[in-house]
């Protein structure tokens, strides 16, 4: 059996862009960076998508720290150079730092700044 799951926590490059189609379904794109320090330090910028966001996500200003779980998904289009395609996560949860640690919308906590 595979599995295809991934778990991250970073900060929003720049504010989301909501879309809403025709059909009134709603999708939020943005990018997360990723600090890593091991082996060596770097940073990762990973694009990711979540369908019919709730409210709240539209207005996180960058630099907001967010937890994500989702899946990787390779998307394929035609460009100008021919056949393209990206990796990028298909976020299934967004979660804010601050909302972290919440039950039934209660706050019980914040997690510490890593």
């Amino acid at each position: 059996m595979d599995l295809n799951l991934v778990v991250l926590f970073g900060r929003l490059a720049a504010v989301p862009e909501l879309r809403v189609f025709e059909s009134g379904v709603r999708l939020l794109r943005f990018l997360v960076t990723v600090r890593s320090d091991a082996p060596r330090s770097r940073v990762d910028v990973v694009p990711v998508t979540l369908w019919d966001p709730p409210d709240h996500l539209e207005s996180l200003p960058s630099g907001s720290r967010v937890w994500i779980s989702g899946a990787v998904q390779r998307r394929f289009w035609d460009g100008n150079e021919g056949r393209r395609s990206r990796l990028e996560v298909v976020a299934s949860q967004v979660t804010p730092r601050e909302a972290a640690l919440c039950t039934d919308d209660t706050t019980v906590g914040t997690l510490p700044n890593p």
